[in-house]
């Protein structure tokens, strides 16, 4: 008698809907959908740049009152309260900054190998983070920093991705000592799975940033430049820690307003003003801080001037860079970010039909 797969399979399944998973009645459940992911063909159609799955440019840009929804339920998909406190001190022995740190370096290193969204590693953090605010990891298992990372990898390309290695083969540039098993790495991802409650498709900085880019541009189409530094400064927040203070929101509207390059405060206050949902205090000082990282040199910012095709002197704009460099051909010269979404997007079509 052969072996029996119905429990293992049954394992997988998800009891919840939809509309059960967002919270949402069936009515809403369509709508709240399209806002927190926007479609990855966006890039593809006429309409502009996609940023796989940042931008909907040539779609109707989120209503006030989708933006409501999404500040009311971002909550659902952060870090625990009191997480920002934890990664300031060792907690028995554990030095939980140091595992964040060690996991997105490594969750970088291969989103840029494969060429994955920019999407897919602020799902990946967010899932890390998520994990860690409410798990306690053992004390001394050093490898179960990168079977962690590994599993939110897997199920944020999952998510985003329409194409991507197997779980087991996503382990590059991963110690011989440190390499799993497939299975290893499925019951990882079934814990974080289980942690999080199922609710993979987070309302994160991205789910609001075309929104905020079109409300501090009157409105209108927000220019490529804002489109490129946006993307590198959601992956910077993303990274760092100080920022786990802020809500998704609140860290959208800062990175829109610094991406538009504008300094004078009273124009940013009277920008922030016109701003329903959100708090101002807090978008300043989120503001600031992003400021103060470019001042600093730990952030840096595109200038106009640049060129968007050489290569950023920043890590935080190598995902793009690799994008463009890794889907040019002969006969295809290197583009704007638009062209270079466009591609990557094409790129998946036919891989995935194969």
């Amino acid at each position: 008698m052969g072996p029996s797969y119905d429990c293992a399979a049954s394992v997988l399944l998800c009891a919840e809907d939809n509309a059960a998973i967002l919270g949402l009645d069936d009515d809403d459940e369509c709508s709240w959908a399209a806002a927190v992911t926007p479609p990855r063909h966006a890039a593809a159609g006429g309409g502009g740049a996609g940023a796989d799955g940042f931008f909907s440019m040539g779609y109707p840009v989120q209503t006030d009152d989708i933006i409501a929804a999404l500040v009311e339920r971002e909550e659902e998909h952060m870090p625990m309260e009191g997480y920002p406190e934890m990664l300031r001190r060792r907690l028995a022995g554990l030095d939980l900054a140091a595992v964040r740190r060690d996991a997105i370096d490594w969750i970088w290193k291969a989103i840029e190998h494969f060429n994955f969204a920019p999407l897919t590693a602020v799902l990946s953090v967010n899932y890390l983070d998520r994990f860690l605010s409410v798990y306690d990891l053992p004390e001394g298992i050093a490898w179960m920093t990168q079977l962690l990372a590994v599993a939110c990898l897997s199920l944020a390309s999952k998510m985003e991705e329409t194409y991507m290695p197997l779980p087991v083969d996503l382990q590059v540039e991963v110690p011989e000592a440190k390499y799993f098993a497939g299975r290893t790495i499925k019951r990882m991802e079934l814990l974080v799975l289980s942690t999080l409650k199922w609710r993979m498709q987070a309302v994160t900085a991205c789910s609001f940033i075309d929104y905020f880019l079109h409300k501090f541009s009157d409105c209108g189409a927000p220019s490529m430049l804002a489109l490129s530094r946006s993307t590198d400064l959601i992956l910077s927040t993303a990274k760092g820690a100080e920022f786990l203070v802020f809500r998704p929101s609140e860290i959208a509207a800062s990175v829109a307003l610094v991406a538009f390059g504008e300094r004078n405060s009273s124009v940013v206050e009277r920008a922030i003003a016109n701003c329903k949902y959100i708090n101002k205090e807090r978008v300043l000082r989120c503001y600031q801080l992003i400021q103060d990282k470019i001042t600093m040199g730990s952030i840096v910012l595109k200038s106009a001037g640049s060129s968007m095709f050489s290569v950023p002197q920043s890590p935080i704009g190598v995902l793009d860079a690799a994008a463009c460099l890794s889907q040019q051909s002969d006969d295809t010269a290197v583009g704007s970010p638009a062209a270079c979404y466009q591609s990557s997007s094409a790129s998946k079509r036919r891989r995935i039909s194969r």
